[in-house]
């Protein structure tokens, strides 16, 4: 009996869950299985035209997530100004927060746009993205972070 009724509420939990990238109102996107922000990459070395992979051995919090980083000193330089660094939306797909919608950002689908960071969602998304940058940027400024509340 104890059996049915822990299976029983593991489906409803697991039926009840939000779905993916609907982080009810968390700041920054992080996968259902860990707090990690941007899937692990150093949000420093995009901004170098290579993104590469952090480390546990270089991190920090930041906005209820952790950050990680390639080097010491990247990490230090993201705190001397996190928001100057952080993808912006928290990390959530650029393309969909015009359409006011809460998808994953991929830390693959990126782009660099007056000095920010944008994430997209995956390959055909950030084509998308690419047809109306500016217009898709003015739509996505007026749902965030109101989208979080919903």
């Amino acid at each position: 009996m104890r059996f049915i009724l822990a299976i029983s509420a593991l489906l409803v939990l697991t039926v009840c869950a939000p779905p993916e990238g609907r982080a009810e109102s968390d700041p920054v996107y992080t996968s259902r299985w860990n707090n990690v922000a941007v899937g692990g990459y150093d949000v420093v070395s995009f901004y170098s035209g290579e993104p590469l992979p952090g480390t546990k051995d270089f991190k920090t919090d930041y906005k209820g997530a952790e950050w990680r980083f390639s080097t010491g000193a990247n990490r230090d330089l993201f705190l001397t100004n996190p928001d100057a660094f952080a993808p912006q939306y928290g990390g959530y797909c650029a393309w969909a927060m015009a359409n006011n919608e809460l998808a994953k950002g991929s830390p693959d689908y990126w782009h660099i746009r007056d000095g920010k960071l944008y994430l997209n969602y995956n390959a055909r998304i950030q084509e998308q993205w690419k047809q109306d940058i500016p217009g898709f940027i003015l739509k996505a400024d007026r749902n965030w972070p109101g989208i979080l509340q919903d």
